[in-house]
């Protein structure tokens, strides 16, 4: 399909969306969902966007889509699209919310704009906060977006999350890394594990990088020589401030994250 033709596509099932397959969605919350920057028609660790919906479906539903039918939807999609672009994949329900009907889960493909997150650096609000479910990636989470405008409120651009124990998991809508001067240091606590953090980790290894993981609390932070948020925009946007504390500018670490995800092989659904 030429530049000129290609289009954003929303799909059900593999089939364009209309207003009657929406509506119920749109008030709905109990769904799961991943989300991926398509470059080239490709994406970056596609088998880790596949699990992520398999896990959750299981979690959910007791029941997922096989990965060739959740990636025969996925190439529909993008074959209608330009080669560059972000797409979401949301499995749900059709017997409906508050049902536990035995139905089949089914697949909204939605295609829109490439993005890239910010260039930052950031300022992050700390927040006591502990999301339902953590570990799967669902939808209709009001916390989240309650607590960035809030925190953007008190003139900071997002907020980081620490649970009742006082440990940092994740922020708003990204995952957290910090850095000790010589490890890459991941927070110990119940998150989800983001695909673009499993790149990086992955191939973090494979580079002979040092990591660690460990729980860190506020009381860490003057200690620590860098900190970055992440998603599936971007392996990493510098973080400058948490709470009260200012943290050192860490371009070389910053630079090692993105390094580590572009070693990562993207490929076609």
């Amino acid at each position: 399909m030429s530049a000129a033709t290609a289009s954003f596509v929303t799909e059900r099932d593999g089939r364009s969306a209309d207003v009657a397959d929406l509506t119920p969605l749109a008030f709905a919350g109990y769904a799961h969902f991943t989300a991926m920057q398509v470059r080239d028609g490709r994406v970056r660790g596609l088998d880790l966007h596949l699990a992520r919906l398999r896990a959750a479906s299981m979690t959910m539903f007791g029941r997922a889509l096989l990965d060739d039918r959740v990636r025969s939807l996925l190439r529909g999609a993008l074959e209608a699209g330009p080669a560059d672009l972000s797409l979401t994949a949301t499995v749900f329900s059709p017997a409906g919310e508050f049902v536990a009907a035995d139905a089949e889960p089914e697949l909204l493909v939605r295609t829109g704009p490439p993005a890239s997150g910010p260039s930052g650096p950031l300022s992050l609000a700390v927040v006591e906060h502990e999301r339902d479910l953590p570990a799967v990636k669902h939808v209709g989470e009001v916390g989240k977006t309650y607590y960035l405008r809030e925190a953007v409120a008190r003139g900071f651009d997002d907020a980081a999350f620490v649970d009742r124990r006082g440990r940092f998991s994740e922020a708003s809508i990204w995952n957290l890394a910090f850095w000790d001067g010589e490890a890459v240091v991941w927070p110990v606590a119940e998150m989800l594990t983001g695909t673009t953090m499993s790149i990086v980790r992955r191939q973090l290894a494979r580079l002979g990088v040092p990591q660690r993981e460990r729980e860190v609390t506020p009381a860490d932070l003057p200690g620590l020589s860098g900190a970055v948020v992440m998603n599936s925009w971007t392996p990493g946007v510098p973080v400058h401030r948490i709470g009260d504390v200012a943290l050192p500018d860490a371009p070389a670490f910053t630079g090692l994250l993105h390094q580590a995800y572009r070693a990562e092989p993207p490929v076609a659904p």
